[in-house]
């Protein structure tokens, strides 16, 4: 937002002073962030209650004075942003603020934290406690309250709602046909398949959960409508769009029915074979590069999940080696990584109509194994795992990978098909330079599929050992401490003395490239250190300018 924007949105506040939906706080360097949580939570719940878009935590205004009087909080802007982060790992659901903006004001520097509204139905939590407002007081959210909230999506299912001026003939022929053999395959044990294709139109999508007694409703329109049928659902775009980014780029916006809509954005994805060759083996396993059935039950979940009520359309971008999935709405009931192992399933739906009519259909299952079977699907093609990304409120955000990220850990997955999912899950993490928790590390290094010291794990020599990749597991594996002070007695031996960045230059190169430079220049220091403590070398320079030679031995 522009210096001249915030300005006036900060007079603005100001002029209306403290309510429920803004607070000020005069705020040094050191304010709590518990507390900023607590504030969070009150002021999303409150924004909920009262209508509003969003709601204003602002720093660097005094309570007494109404004044600007600057705030030195988090200055660097790095370590301000990732405040976002540090809320959404506590609040519940998984939120956090729309922005933070800073404001260089004349008479000192503001900070205003953009907190947007909670959603419809789902009241916000800090720490699992409800917080809310009482005028300037942050108190606790009355049960009151949390009905409130809890209630207002009882009657408000958008896509139940039946479309007056809508009727049979706004359905798309060849939708239907294809939903009546959905429908059939689905209860093949409790219906004949004539049977259902005999059915009068109008009991069929009742049966199927698509209408309410015959009245055409929203998730109709949406799953079988026809494409000049999708003015019902104004101002709804009622759109799935597939962007190509990379070298070429290309657009392509897809209408209802969305039963027939999600298989042809598939077709439009650039599906190749790849070739990954195991360890020691000739015979390369080919696969291809994006499955059909993950990739309809990505955008189906997509579809299942929107937040339609926010107006936006489903976004699928094609990237050179990956596909983005991105959908309006914040994830509903629990996080991600809940449904990865199978064994969550969720209790309620933002959309319950619609998902219930494309269970019907066979498009999705309503008992949330559809994130386990994407993550099974990607680890027995030998891919790396999806990612989730919920840092931008009111958007969910997948990333299904097209291609190899780490070789070992794709030859891994085809030499161990047997390997539960959690450890899978484990490997992933570790190709991906990500942290793992110290119980699995102990457990896969056990197993001898990972080397090296926390962080800088990777892949074991089992593995990683193959005729192309030998250097690199040279490059990456650490040597004994003996074998890097063998080498600097070797040189003292030869030439005497050396200084600091005789030694350096001496040893850096044959380090882990596991290791960045910095832990490179503290492992010689401690490697010194070491020698030193031995009284097998020593400093016959300064701290600052050192000299170091062999010890002497006495007598």
């Amino acid at each position: 937002m522009e210096q001249a924007r915030l300005a006036q949105l900060l007079s603005e506040l100001i002029a209306t002073w403290e309510n429920e939906v803004v607070e000020f706080k005069q705020a040094d360097n050191d304010y709590s962030t518990d507390d900023i949580g607590k504030y969070f939570s009150a002021l999303a719940n409150e924004a909920n209650l009262r209508g509003a878009e969003s709601a204003w935590l602002v720093f660097g205004v005094s309570n007494k004075t109404r004044s600007v009087v600057g705030s030195d909080y988090r200055p660097q802007a790095d370590r301000l942003q990732s405040l976002k982060m540090q809320i959404a790992e506590n609040a519940e659901p998984r939120m956090t603020f729309r922005d933070i903006h800073e404001l260089h004001h004349a008479d000192g520097r503001v900070v205003l934290f953009e907190v947007p509204a909670a959603p419809r139905g789902i009241p916000i939590a800090w720490k699992g406690h409800y917080y809310a407002r009482a005028g300037e007081s942050l108190i606790s959210l009355g049960l009151d309250k949390q009905d409130e909230i809890r209630h207002q999506t009882l009657a408000q299912d958008w896509t139940a709602q039946v479309v007056p001026d809508a009727t049979l003939a706004d359905l798309d022929t060849d939708a239907i046909q294809k939903a009546r053999d959905s429908f059939a395959q689905k209860y093949a044990n409790r219906f004949k398949p004539d049977e259902v294709a005999n059915w009068p139109l109008a009991t069929f999508l009742d049966r199927a959960r698509l209408t309410q007694n015959g009245q055409v409703t929203r998730a109709a329109l949406l799953l079988l409508g026809k494409a000049e049928a999708a003015f019902h659902l104004s101002p709804h775009p009622a759109q799935l769009t597939w962007k190509l980014e990379g070298a070429e780029r290309a657009y392509e916006h897809f209408a209802p029915p969305f039963l027939l809509s999600t298989t042809r954005l598939y077709q439009r994805i650039r599906n190749i074979q790849l070739r990954i060759l195991p360890q020691d083996q000739l015979i390369l396993v080919e696969v291809s590069k994006y499955d059909q059935k993950i990739v309809l039950e990505a955008l189906h979940n997509c579809i299942a999940h929107q937040d339609y009520t926010r107006n936006g359309r489903v976004l699928v971008t094609e990237l050179p080696d990956k596909l983005l999935f991105e959908n309006e709405g914040s994830f509903f009931e629990g996080l991600p990584d809940e449904y990865v192992e199978g064994h969550k399933t969720p209790r309620r739906y933002r959309n319950p109509f619609l998902a219930q009519a494309m269970a019907e259909l066979n498009m999705i299952d309503t008992m949330g194994y559809g994130i386990h079977q994407i993550y099974k699907g990607q680890a027995r093609r030998y891919f790396p795992l999806p990612d989730y990304d919920l840092s931008e409120p009111g958007v969910v955000k997948m990333t299904v990978y097209g291609g190899v990220v780490d070789p070992a850990y794709s030859r891994l997955l085809i030499q161990k098909t047997d390997l539960p999912l959690a450890d899978v899950l484990a490997l992933d993490r570790v190709q991906k330079k990500l942290p793992i928790p110290d119980e699995a590390a102990a457990r896969l290094k056990r197993m001898q599929l990972i080397e090296g010291r926390k962080p800088n794990f990777h892949v074991s020599a089992a593995v990683a050992i193959v005729t192309a990749r030998k250097a690199d597991y040279i490059r990456t594996r650490a040597q004994d401490d003996a074998f890097y002070a063998k080498l600097l007695t070797d040189y003292l031996e030869k030439f005497g003395q050396a200084s600091r960045v005789e030694v350096n230059k001496l040893l850096l190169d044959k380090l882990s490239d596991a290791l960045d430079e910095k832990q490179k220049v503290n492992k010689i220091s401690n490697l010194l250190t070491k020698l030193r403590r031995r009284g097998l070398i020593e400093n016959q320079g300064s701290d600052h300018v050192p000299r170091w030679v062999l010890a002497e031995k006495g007598e």
